[in-house]
């Protein structure tokens, strides 16, 4: 049975399992490429791939195929690329290929082949690609068929078995005009070139890496490449193959006669004393590439150099050569790069009137007096990389170079930038990388002079206090920010007011709290806006509609989300932006605890609408709470009376009666209370012990505890002095409720109702509660005539003395 993975739905497969017998019925006629690698084919038949016609890429990796019938292929119009690697072929039919007439890529890597006039391609009009490979093909004899491959652009015979390279080997391709081919001729043995092989011969390419078995016979075999025409020739080793290791003065002699617009020389361990001819054969050459050469210093260079491009990618420089370098006076782009050792840079480049770009990049250079004195005479320097290197001291002189477009330090140490203005020179200055450079930002000045500068990398560095304030005021023709991992708290409102032009703004990874609308609302422009990695919790409802209308992508992922529905706007905006929200599966809510990790897109909102029955059971009990915390506030006194009092008699037999009475009265009859009762009784005999609040309460302590306490509890009796004043006062009606209620709890009768002689008896008749009192029970009256005090007196005091006796 056929099982199929479907890799990208009814366009890409993978089937496991198919055999001799095995059909591919199963396969959907849509498919347009079918990996079929690893399988047990044996043979393909007749229109064995019929039933797929859309196929456009088909891979037969190690299918175990011997055979390939006639018109096995037939039909499939529209294959680009067949792939039959690993196939150990007996037998390839006359139209083996037959149908295939859009292939532009053919696989024969190790297929046991052992010539190429055997394979049945020629017909392959369009046919761009031929790799073979790995293969058993002893001669580079290009069969007669070739002349129609008018479309090849790439002959790979990597790795098979050629050693002799003949005159006439190649007349196909001079004899069809053919150009620009690449020709892969590495990991083969060749040992010999015969002289004018290549003569008038044009190619793209020509590689020769691990072609050669000694240094002698690499020297007279590149002396066989006289005549040719190349765009680009790679000469050299492969790092797992370095058969040659040592690089020999007047190797590369024989390219003296070769014309290449580029040349690469890969792979030399070992130089010493053996580079001053380097350059002899090459120096007319465009651009030159050596890579991972030991190489410690730069030959002698020609007169008359016309070296355009030259890089040095991994080689053991421990100095930039920057004087003989400075003898390529052609030379538009330098590229040292990758060099582990080079950590040095004391000479100094010269009137390279026409260097465009300079790349010293990923090395370890430690330097200063960054950067005019170094590049002496370099007014076209466009491009300068610094970056990846170990410290650089940065001054503010940029004059020799001050025509500068790109500077790039991002990841160097730098000492300079953040503390003065060092760009003031570079005017024209568009671009501006200076990300992890351990810049700290304390001048508002740091960026002045870049008029002209559009992008500006600040990711990885430190503004003073973590605050972003008007450091960016002079870049107004900023299009790009990245200010992200910054440590930023705090952005001032007027921090953007001068980017109007600003597209794409990276804040990310900072520590910001809140989105300011204010801040963000000049920024009409902005297209992309980066600000994860913070830590918001929710837009408000004026920063949602502060966001730019512009925006295409805004990414607010890993922020630490309020999913509470008192932000319900918020999570409905989520939901409404869905096209604009980058990485919006990582928007997760932080709290409440019970949607923690939910994403803010799959939150559901129904969850945030109550019930009608919901509802009205809240309103029911929001208004029992609310008629309930209306009593307590009403009645707020009577009830903590009335706990007091409880909570006092609880301790009242373990009290003493510390008076004899406890005096209630208004306090504008203090006058008559002090003066015809408390004098008399208390320095009369016997004297009698009265509490009074203005003398006995204790400070610090609730008045109601005092009242209770001190007052009811500390005394045998209850003197109440009825006047005017008293029916008139709140506090006075309360104290005497509580006293009946004192009354009723302790079950004595010890209120003694002294009631003056000018009440206004029909304020009396109002107070109800009291004018019951009085009628009920027996009071005294105050009447300022002898005989009627001589009365008032002796009942006063005879109620008194008969509260003490009761009490012991």
């Amino acid at each position: 049975d056929l099982s199929l993975l479907q890799v990208i739905p009814n366009i890409t497969f993978r089937c496991v399992g198919l055999n001799t017998s095995g059909t591919l019925t199963q396969v959907p006629n849509t498919t347009q490429n079918l990996d079929l690698s690893f399988s047990h084919l044996k043979s393909l038949s007749p229109n064995y791939f019929s039933s797929v016609p859309e196929l456009q890429l088909l891979d037969l990796t190690r299918c175990h195929i011997r055979t390939i019938e006639d018109n096995s292929f037939k039909d499939l119009y529209n294959l680009s690329t067949l792939i039959l690697t690993a196939n150990f072929f007996n037998y390839l039919g006359p139209l083996a290929f037959n149908g295939l007439n859009s292939l532009r890529r053919l696989v024969l890597v190790e297929n046991n082949i052992s010539s190429l006039t055997d394979l049945p391609i020629g017909h392959l009009h369009t046919l761009q690609e031929l790799n073979v490979g790995r293969n058993q093909i002893a001669s580079l004899k290009l069969p007669k068929y070739f002349a129609n491959l008018t479309s090849l652009k790439h002959l790979s015979l990597l790795s098979n078995k050629i050693t002799y390279i003949s005159k006439g080997d190649l007349d196909v391709l001079r004899e069809a005009n053919m150009f620009n081919l690449t020709l892969v001729l590495s990991l083969n043995d060749i040992k010999y070139i015969q002289p004018r092989s290549f003569a008038e011969i044009h190619l793209g390419e020509l590689a020769l890496r691990s072609s050669f078995e000694t240094v002698n016979v690499m020297r007279t075999c590149l002396q066989g490449l006289t005549g040719l025409q190349v765009n680009r020739l790679i000469v050299g080793e492969f790092r797992d193959r370095e058969r040659l290791k040592n690089f020999h003065s007047g190797l590369l002699s024989g390219l003296c006669q070769v014309q290449m617009q580029e040349f690469v020389l890969i792979c030399f361990r070992q130089f010493k004393n053996n580079t001053d001819t380097l350059f002899d054969c090459i120096g007319n050459v465009s651009s030159i590439r050596l890579v991972n050469l030991h190489l410690e210093e730069v030959s002698d260079v020609p007169k008359m150099s016309q070296v355009k491009y030259l890089e040095c990618k991994k080689c053991n420089f421990k100095e930039v050569p920057a004087m003989k370098l400075s003898l390529f006076k052609e030379l538009r782009t330098l590229r040292i790069t990758k060099s582990k050792y080079l950590n040095s840079f004391r000479e100094y480049f010269n009137h390279l009137t026409n260097l465009e770009v300079m790349d010293l990049s990923e090395n370890r250079l430690s330097f200063t007096r960054c950067c005019s004195l170094l590049f002496r005479g370099s007014l076209n320097l466009k491009y300068l990389n610094l970056s990846f290197n170990s410290d650089i001291s940065v001054t503010s002189d940029f004059t020799n170079i001050k025509n500068l477009l790109t500077l790039d330090f991002q990841h160097t140490k730098l000492m300079g930038p953040g503390t003065y203005p060092v760009f003031l020179a570079l005017q024209k200055l568009i671009y501006l990388d200076i990300s992890y450079t351990q810049t700290h930002v304390k001048s508002q000045c740091t960026f002045c002079g870049l008029h002209s500068l559009q992008v500006l990398k600040m990711a990885g560095n430190s503004f003073e206090n973590n605050k972003l304030s008007n450091n960016l005021k002079n870049l107004t023709r900023l299009h790009i920010l990245d200010i992200s991992s910054c440590k930023l708290l705090h952005v001032d409102q007027s921090t953007f007011t001068a980017l109007s032009e600003l597209k794409e703004l990276n804040i990310s990874n900072n520590k910001l709290l809140t989105f300011d609308p204010l801040v963000y609302k000049p920024l009409q422009a902005l297209t992309v806006l980066d600000f994860s990695h913070n830590q918001l919790t929710v837009l408000s409802d004026s920063a949602m509609e502060s966001v730019p209308g512009s925006l295409v992508l805004l990414d607010l992922s890993y922020n630490l989300f309020d999913c509470s529905c008192t932000h319900l706007n918020f999570l409905k905006w989520v939901k409404e932006k869905q096209e604009v929200l980058q990485n919006k599966e990582l928007m997760m809510c932080h709290i409440p605890a019970h949607v923690k990790n939910v994403s803010l897109p799959s939150f559901d909102l129904s969850s945030c609408h109550l019930k009608p029955s919901t509802v009205a059971f809240l309103v029911s009990v929001l208004l029992t709470v609310a008629v309930f915390l209306f009593l307590i506030y009403k009645y707020y006194f009577q009830l903590y009376y009335s706990l007091v009092l409880l909570s006092g008699c609880k301790h009242s037999a373990e009290r003493g009666d510390t008076y004899d009475a406890f005096v209630i009265h208004s306090s504008k009859d203090q006058e008559w209370v002090i003066k015809e009762l408390v004098e008399p009784l208390e320095g009369g005999k016997p004297p009698f012990q009265l509490c009074l609040y203005y003398r006995d309460f204790l400070p610090g302590v609730p008045i109601v505890t005092n009242i209770i306490q001190e007052g009811f509890l500390s005394s045998r009796n209850v003197i109440a002095v009825i006047s005017t004043d008293f029916l008139e006062s709140k506090w006075c009606g309360f104290e005497f409720d509580i006293a009946q209620s004192w009354q009723l709890v302790e079950g004595r009768a010890g209120i003694i109702m002294i009631v003056l002689e000018d009440v206004d008896k029909a304020l009396l008749r109002q107070r109800l509660g009291l004018s019951r009192y009085l009628k009920r029970n027996t009071y005294l009256e105050w009447k300022n005539r002898e005989i009627s005090r001589h009365i008032f007196w002796r009942q006063l005091t005879g109620a008194l003395l008969e509260g003490k006796k009761r009490n012991h």
